[in-house]
């Protein structure tokens, strides 16, 4: 499955894309989608969607809603939704997170702590 469309059919709400040929060194921060497809050095941070492409590598730590990645992340991941790897994935660290899918081939090292607010009171 491709990470080029969202169950709704598209990315329509993109706020912003690092690009193929792109190195980012720093931190980010949006209440938008996310699509990574370089290089990105520093923790992301989303009020909404992170997508990472097939040939992205991100070093840091990403915190969003939902999780969608194709390429590697070296960093832990907090996600109040859902966290899917995709066969050509490869997470390097730990996952906080409300549901988590992996499909066949991809690798993930880490501890994993799901967490559900209904037990929290909320």
């Amino acid at each position: 499955m491709s990470i080029n469309k969202k169950k709704n059919g598209n990315l329509k709400n993109l706020d912003t894309l690092i690009g193929t040929n792109t190195t980012f060194n720093g931190n980010i921060e949006s209440e938008g989608i996310i699509r990574i497809d370089g290089k990105v050095n520093g923790d992301i941070k989303s009020g909404s969607d992170v997508y990472v492409g097939s040939n992205a590598q991100i070093n840091g730590n990403i915190h969003s809603t939902n999780i969608y990645i194709s390429g590697t992340v070296n960093g832990n991941i907090y996600s109040s939704g859902n966290i899917r790897l995709f066969s050509t994935a490869k997470l390097i660290g730990d996952i906080e997170v409300k549901s988590f899918v992996s499909d066949e081939g991809a690798i993930f090292q880490g501890k994993c702590k799901m967490i559900n607010k209904e037990l929290n009171g909320n």
